[in-house]
């Protein structure tokens, strides 16, 4: 009925055409054999194959399509490692239909849904959840960056655009834009969702930072 209703309002949006759907994660795969997708919204819980290893899965193809996790809860220790299997963000499963189309836009422009507060909520839960040894010295795991490389690093983690870090750090857009590939060139980071992870993984930002 979820996945019905997510059809309907998703099919009623000019801009957004819903290519197929499906009921877990391994028939998920086999869907997109024969369909072609841009962004696959994904439940996180599902039964047979979870959400999680079907992220993995997917975003393990080449021209793999981008992924959303659907979650009920906004501390679902499973969204977490969806992100870290590559997803490139997620959505509370009552998210307004207006933001989950900006969302999927968003994904398919290549960007990631990092900003949201409830995406800081979980990161700070599940990283402030570790032992203090299970976390490196504070971003030793950020080799090669610059100064300024490090200052939007930072900036990027805190859930700021391009648009506001560049206010932030009084730069132009482009080349902010011009910093954030290369910083995930330097790290080999798939997309802005894992430098989140790895920065707050790394102890470069920490529960509390603001």
């Amino acid at each position: 009925m979820i996945r019905m209703g997510f059809r309907m309002v998703l099919e009623s949006r000019p801009e957004i055409e819903v290519v197929g759907e499906a009921d877990d994660g391994d028939t998920a795969i086999e869907a997109l054999k024969t369909v072609e997708a841009d962004v696959v919204l994904m439940d996180v819980r599902m039964p047979r194959m979870s959400g999680v290893e079907a992220t993995r899965r997917i975003r393990a193809r080449d021209d793999a399509p981008r992924v959303l996790i659907l979650t009920t809860f906004d501390l679902d220790e499973y969204a977490y490692e969806a992100l870290q299997a590559g997803a490139s963000g997620f959505l509370l499963k009552d998210t307004p239909v207006e933001e989950i189309a900006a969302a999927i836009a968003h994904v398919h422009a290549g960007d990631a849904v990092v900003a949201p507060s409830t995406t800081r909520r979980l990161l700070d839960h599940f990283v402030r959840g570790r032992p203090p040894a299970d976390l490196l010295r504070k971003g030793s795991r950020l080799p090669g960056l610059t100064p300024r490389e490090r200052e939007v690093l930072l900036l990027i983690a805190r859930g700021l655009s391009n648009a506001e870090i560049a206010r932030e750090l009084v730069l132009t857009e482009g080349t902010v834009k011009i910093h954030v590939g290369r910083i995930l060139a330097k790290l080999g980071l798939r997309d802005r969702v894992q430098a989140v992870v790895l920065a707050y993984e790394t102890g470069l930002v920490t529960a509390g930072d603001h």
